[in-house]
């Protein structure tokens, strides 16, 4: 049943992230404010779901160092998928959702797991 879910989460992010963006084409996104990014993240309680710094959890993604454009992060956050709701203009302005992208951007990106020494005793 898990697998069918996150399957069908998987397809519907797709979808979701392959229509249009939240900017129109040639307009120049916000440049975002990483400090108040972490603010908005930590207020809005995003890091319930995906950790404190992006890493994901049990019920949320990983999104740090995320492979979105602002575009397309926008969009998903406007109309996901699966349990996460949705975060209007009401709750998060275009630009705070910038800033939430900039502060998402200046996380690291994962390790390989080849590269995490602890690991090296599980192989």
């Amino acid at each position: 049943m898990k697998l069918v879910i996150s399957v069908l989460g998987v397809a519907t992010l797709a979808t979701a992230l392959a229509g249009a963006g939240a900017f129109a084409a040639g307009q120049n996104p916000p440049a975002g404010n990483v400090a108040n990014g972490k603010q908005l993240f930590e207020k809005q309680n995003c890091y319930y779901c995906h950790g404190t710094a992006g890493q994901g959890g049990r019920d949320g993604a990983r999104i740090a160092a995320t492979p979105f454009t602002l575009a397309q992060f926008t969009r998903y956050v406007r109309r996901p998928a699966g349990a996460m709701p949705a975060f209007t203009a009401k709750l998060l302005t275009d630009e705070q959702l910038a800033d939430v992208y900039a502060y998402l951007k200046a996380l690291p990106a994962a390790q390989p797991p080849a590269q995490i020494p602890i690991l090296d005793r599980l192989r």
